[in-house]
């Protein structure tokens, strides 16, 4: 059932988001609850105490922090748009999906190389993000550390707290921590309404703001599916050095967008966040060709093999 919930979930968000704009921008304020709740939820479901961090880790995140602020710099001194460097910025910035775990390991990725990112990622974003915000410019007219500080405290509660407190519940309370592992399924519709809630806050931001940005909004629709593009194939190409390449195109290409949105709505100038909005497009249409391919490929091995075992013994 939820298989088959899932491929309509991108097409349903676009639109009860264009529809329902007014009323996402409203309740807006729930998005960091939400983000809380899908990670925690997700950081339940495994032993956190028995993960393990290997180099096509390491590597895919060097390449978000490093590549993300260069790409921001270089698009600064040439083109000189700071809309779409904001928007490439977190197009590689942003956090790996939660759903990364599900979608890898339908593709055939190791699940806990993947499950290890989804923490490793979250914590070095939940760092690192208020710094590279506070480089940018969210509050030219303070100190960088005051800066920083501002916008750490309210990040790193909502991508970092839920690791510590599971982590805590694993240790401490672990009757109550397998409890909470039974829901974990909750975080496929939580991510849903979240998806529907941030596109609808950037389809409401473009209906205010977005007369005489159509421009900016083609630019950032054109650099998001060519940056998509860029981060699944390093990714792959990362991955494969190691022996696991859908791993490495997963956690490196599979964003967490609706976290993005609600990141750059908040923190960068809110129009950046119309790059999340393609990319969460591209990155939905690339990942159901990797499942059809996928699925394609069983289905025709399957009768193969049969054929052979069927044939009898010289």
């Amino acid at each position: 059932m939820m298989e088959k919930l899932r491929s309509y979930v991108l097409p349903f968000a676009i639109v009860a988001g264009l529809l329902l704009h007014r009323w996402c921008a409203l309740i807006s304020f729930l998005a960091p609850y939400m983000v809380f709740l899908i990670l925690f939820l997700n950081f339940v479901a495994v032993d956190l105490r028995r993960l393990h961090f290997t180099k096509i880790q390491w590597c895919t995140l060097a390449f978000q922090l490093v590549v993300s602020i260069a790409a921001y710099f270089i698009v600064i001194k040439t083109i000189q748009n700071p809309l779409l460097a904001q928007g490439i910025l977190m197009g590689i910035l942003c956090p790996v999906a939660c759903s990364v775990v599900v979608i890898a390991c339908m593709l055939g990725a190791d699940r806990p190389t993947v499950t290890a990112y989804t923490v490793i990622g979250n914590l070095a974003i939940a760092v690192v993000a208020p710094l590279y915000f506070s480089i940018v410019g969210v509050h030219p007219e303070l100190p960088l550390m005051t800066s920083y500080w501002i916008i750490f405290k309210k990040i790193a509660p909502t991508i970092g707290l839920p690791f510590f407190v599971a982590l805590f519940l694993q240790v401490a309370l672990p009757r109550t921590h397998q409890v909470l592992a039974r829901y974990t399924g909750l975080t496929f519709y939580i991510w849903a309404f979240l998806l529907t809630l941030t596109l609808g806050q950037t389809i409401d931001f473009i209906f205010l703001h977005g007369n005489g940005n159509g421009l900016n909004i083609l630019w950032l629709g054109i650099a998001s599916v060519l940056i998509c593009a860029i981060q699944f194939g390093v990714g792959k190409w990362v991955g494969r050095k190691y022996g696991d390449s859908m791993a490495g195109g997963q956690m490196l290409g599979q964003k967490n967008t609706a976290m993005g949105i609600w990141m750059a709505n908040t923190y960068l100038i809110p129009l950046a966040s119309v790059f999340l909005a393609f990319y969460s497009v591209w990155q939905n249409l690339f990942n159901s060709w990797q499942i059809w391919q996928h699925d394609h490929k069983e289905a025709t091995s399957v009768p193969s093999s049969t054929a052979q075992s069927s044939q009898p013994e010289r």
